[in-house]
């Protein structure tokens, strides 16, 4: 075997050790680079609304974290995605994330953020509709703040406040979820 051969051999299992992985049809890298920083899956699951299936999350941070608590702490950039699995008015579902940050917070933290929450939720509102297959994801960037890109278009300026990511990450893993068992899935925990 030539010597370049025997070099790309050795190197090949270093190549990618990235995978994929499968969330009722949504792929999702188990690694991914967010602002020159690495990050791994944490967890991932499925929304469901009643027996309807509404959207897959995925959760990456720079290490593993499995209470709530230590996601929050995780230090470096985060992200949340989002895809949809069915279609779902916009607006509806900023009302719903506005709810699920409020329902995880004391009710004088929740009021600092009343003006991100707002501007959030007209974001939501001016797509109208988000269709099956279509997805945001919610960064929290340090130094830049909280980074809202929808459908593949950043959404305005960056909501600067860290406790904003914070109560976004709330509405899933907060005392009150979204969905429980999505909670658990996103943080590393198996069905």
């Amino acid at each position: 075997m030539p010597y370049p051969a025997i070099a790309l051999s050795l190197l090949l299992p270093f190549a990618s050790s990235a995978a994929t992985i499968d969330v009722s049809g949504v792929k999702l890298e188990d690694r991914i680079t967010l602002a020159d920083k690495p990050l791994v899956l944490n967890g991932a699951g499925v929304r469901y609304k009643a027996v309807f299936k509404v959207y897959t999350a995925g959760l990456y941070l720079s290490q593993k974290a499995d209470t709530p608590e230590a996601v929050l702490a995780t230090p470096g950039p985060k992200r949340i995605t989002i895809t949809m699995l069915r279609d779902i008015d916009s607006a509806e579902l900023g009302k719903l994330f506005s709810r699920g940050m409020e329902d995880n917070m004391d009710r004088s933290a929740f009021s600092r953020l009343i003006p991100g929450v707002l501007r959030m939720s007209q974001v939501f509102s001016d797509h109208k509709k988000l269709k099956e297959g279509d997805n945001f994801l919610v960064d929290w960037v340090p130094g830049t703040g909280t980074v809202l890109t929808i459908k593949g278009k950043v959404e305005g300026e960056p909501f600067k406040e860290p406790e904003f990511f914070d109560a976004l990450v709330r509405i899933w893993l907060g005392p009150k979820p979204a969905d429980h068992l999505l909670k658990e899935l996103l943080l590393g925990k198996s069905k």
